[in-house]
């Protein structure tokens, strides 16, 4: 690595200063599982590395008034899968965690550094899309929250500002009817990408899908919302041809890279056998059966 300048501010009003003093040079820190193999690799080289660990409630994990499920950005993985509050009130999120790689990893890597690292391939970015999560942020000017579908702009990219710091994330509650899962196949070991990853949920009324959320990893260059898979469930009786036609649409709306993990067309064909199976396995745990 080249050499650095690292600071622990002590408040997150002292960690805006030090963003605003060092500008572009300044990169923050968390878990370190992501930034700190950017720059092993000599892809990220700040003059100034500012950690987030000492800024107090960040990790915190709640339910405000309106039953939305409030998770601070320094919350670990192993927190997610192990939390009664995240199990009971976001399942997804919680499995979700618990399949990313091994318990060290997980006992580091921070839910805010999953999200603002905008790694495609990670696991908890198609979680957040499927259940409608929205990233908090905060800068000098204020706070604000984006829609997590509306957060990631490019391969490692999102529409955060260099001024700004994800503080947590917020999560609406979910209809009583509602399922939920997380699958993803890994042609590896446990701590490797997967060659695709879903999550899906899945919220029923009356026999028919009332409402959908699907969402992909590593099958674009950022997370994937797949809308038109939702589109083509809502309303509709979940029976078997139903979830065939709704996920071969997401063949179309992939762009995954050819790797060893597989060539185009087998993460694409794989894909829509995976958004198949998670959507079945969601209505069966939402209470319901495919027909």
């Amino acid at each position: 690595m080249n050499a650095f300048t690292y600071i622990e501010p002590a408040t997150i009003e002292e960690a805006l200063a030090t963003l605003v003093r060092h500008g572009e040079e300044a990169k923050l820190i968390a878990g370190g599982t992501g930034l700190v193999n950017l720059m092993k690799q000599r892809l990220v080289n700040p003059g100034c590395v500012v950690s987030l660990r000492r800024l107090a409630g960040l990790a915190d994990v709640n339910l405000d008034d309106g039953k939305n499920l409030l998770i601070g950005a320094l919350c670990t993985h192993r927190t997610l899968e192990s939390s009664p509050i995240v199990r009971e009130h976001a399942p997804l999120l919680a499995e979700a965690a618990r399949r990313v790689a091994t318990i060290r990893i997980r006992t580091m890597a921070t839910l805010g550094g999953a999200v603002v690292h905008a790694d495609p391939n990670q696991d908890l970015p198609p979680a957040l899309i499927a259940l409608d999560a929205r990233v908090k942020l905060r800068s000098p000017k204020g706070e604000r929250e984006v829609p997590i579908d509306q957060f990631f702009t490019g391969y490692y990219e999102t529409v955060t500002q260099p001024d700004e710091i994800v503080t947590g994330i917020a999560i609406p509650p979910s209809a009583r009817t509602t399922g939920s899962a997380y699958l993803k196949f890994l042609p590896q070991t446990a701590d490797d990408y997967a060659t695709v990853s879903v999550a899906a949920r899945v919220a029923l009324n009356n026999g028919t899908i009332a409402d959908a959320r699907v969402a992909l990893g590593a099958a674009a260059s950022t997370p994937l919302h797949a809308r038109v898979v939702e589109d083509a469930l809502r309303g509709q009786a979940p029976t078997r041809k139903t979830l065939e036609q709704a996920a071969a649409l997401v063949g179309a709306i992939v762009d995954p890279i050819a790797d060893f993990r597989g060539s185009v067309p087998y993460k694409r064909d794989m894909a829509i056998v995976f958004v198949r199976r998670a959507l079945g396995d969601a209505i069966a745990a939402a209470g319901g059966a495919v027909i």
